[in-house]
């Protein structure tokens, strides 16, 4: 082999090195300044996500579907009437936003959007969501579109033609409400003294605890002739403010209580009360509540909680000393507050009860709620819903008509 063909080897081995550089170059995400956050879909954002003050989510038609911004009290969001947004969910998004990166180039061409569902929101069928996001240094702006779970999500940054596939499964919600804080109010039923409902034609119905650690409630008026239901269908009643969530909801002069209202009373033991208003509409369950601290009963639970404290408190240190010399190195029982402080004690119990009153009125003051229909369910009961259903056997009976005599043979 001469020294002209090894010369043209080499060339010709040194353009395919060339040629394979390039591609693979190709392949790789384009860079934005260089560095690893140039494969990021939003390098802004990395190590800036507490930065973000708004986010805007618009779909199709250019119609805006959430705006949260980030206040003095938190996020709220402004197509419900300024309420409290989900915080944590806005975290979670903004963190999968700024986790992605950019796997593979698509398609640049417009007319193939669609199928990847990356096209421009302002069209009237786009199946895209675009993200807009405030306070970085640079602006972030992205059109999302089809979610696969195994590979990624196809997306687009706007303004620019290139379409990706960035990893992780960056799904946008596409309702307002749902951007919403859905916890409510969270009071379960072992908390509750009493229940007073009173429906829209002015029956009553009650249930109540004898006292406090009772399994069970005692259902009230119990008509002669009947029984009180089981006790799974009788507590269930005050099973309603447990981890009570909302579905969705709407400034209080938005949506003001109708005619036939369902009034409902919730007593706790520790004096807290929550008084709701509910009623029907369009097939929807609207609720407004109220809390209140019951200061008599506040202070006869603490009495008679600091009482059951200082009565252990005493035990424990009678069978200390009675087992002090078998047992030496046993510690002396600790002292509770309610015993090394009474006072105290009772003051702090009281604040903690106002605090908690004044944080849930915080929460309901000047809104309407739409509750879940299982929820609404639960207090809306009569008293028959309450009670064992009647026994219509000998009704059955009397009613069945009596066979013929047999024929003669």
């Amino acid at each position: 082999m001469n020294q002209k063909t090894l010369i043209g080897l080499a060339v010709a081995a040194l353009v395919a090195i060339v040629i394979a550089v390039a591609v693979n170059h190709a392949n790789k995400p384009r860079s934005e300044g260089g560095g690893e956050a140039a494969a990021y879909l939003a390098p802004a954002l990395r190590d800036h996500v507490n930065d973000v003050d708004k986010v805007a989510v618009t779909g199709a038609e250019g119609k805006t579907v959430a705006t949260l911004t980030r206040g003095a009290d938190g996020w709220s969001l402004a197509e419900k009437g300024g309420y409290a947004a989900d915080t944590g969910k806005l975290k979670e998004f903004l963190l999968k936003l700024a986790d992605a990166k950019l796997l593979e180039q698509k398609t640049a061409n417009k007319d193939k959007y669609a199928t990847l569902g990356v096209e421009d929101v302002a069209a009237k069928d786009a199946k895209s969501v675009e993200v807009d996001l405030g306070g970085l240094a640079q602006p972030v702006k992205v059109i999302v579109g089809t979610a696969n779970a195994r590979s990624g999500t196809f997306v687009r940054r706007a303004g620019e033609a290139e379409s990706w596939l960035a990893s992780g499964n960056i799904t946008v919600d596409r309702k307002a409400e749902n951007w919403l804080r859905k916890d409510l109010v969270d009071v379960p039923a072992a908390r509750i003294a009493a229940v007073e409902v009173t429906r829209p034609d002015g029956k009553v119905v009650r249930i109540a605890k004898e006292a406090e650690g009772d399994p069970n409630f005692k259902l009230a008026d119990v008509p002669k002739g009947r029984e009180a239901g089981s006790d799974y269908t009788v507590n269930g009643l005050a099973s309603s403010l447990g981890a009570l969530r909302l579905d969705d909801v709407v400034p209080a002069k938005d949506a003001m209580p109708g005619d036939k209202l369902l009034k409902a009373r919730f007593a706790a033991f520790d004096g807290l009360v929550v008084d709701a208003v509910a009623w029907e509409k369009d097939g929807k369950d609207y609720a407004q509540f109220t809390a209140t601290a019951d200061q008599d009963r506040a202070g006869k639970h603490i009495d008679a909680t600091q009482a059951k404290e200082k009565a252990d408190y005493d035990a424990a240190v009678a069978a200390h000393a009675k087992n002090a010399d078998a047992s030496k190195s046993a510690d002396e029982p600790v002292k509770p507050a309610s015993v090394a402080d009474a006072a105290k004690d009772r003051s702090e119990k009281l604040a903690a009860l106002d605090k908690e009153v004044a944080d849930l009125n915080k929460r309901f003051n000047d809104w309407t709620f739409v509750l879940p229909a299982y929820k609404y369910a639960a207090f809306n009961k009569s008293l028959d819903d309450l009670l064992k259903p009647l026994d219509d056997k000998k009704g059955d009976v009397a009613k069945k008509p009596k066979a013929p005599p047999p024929k003669a043979g």
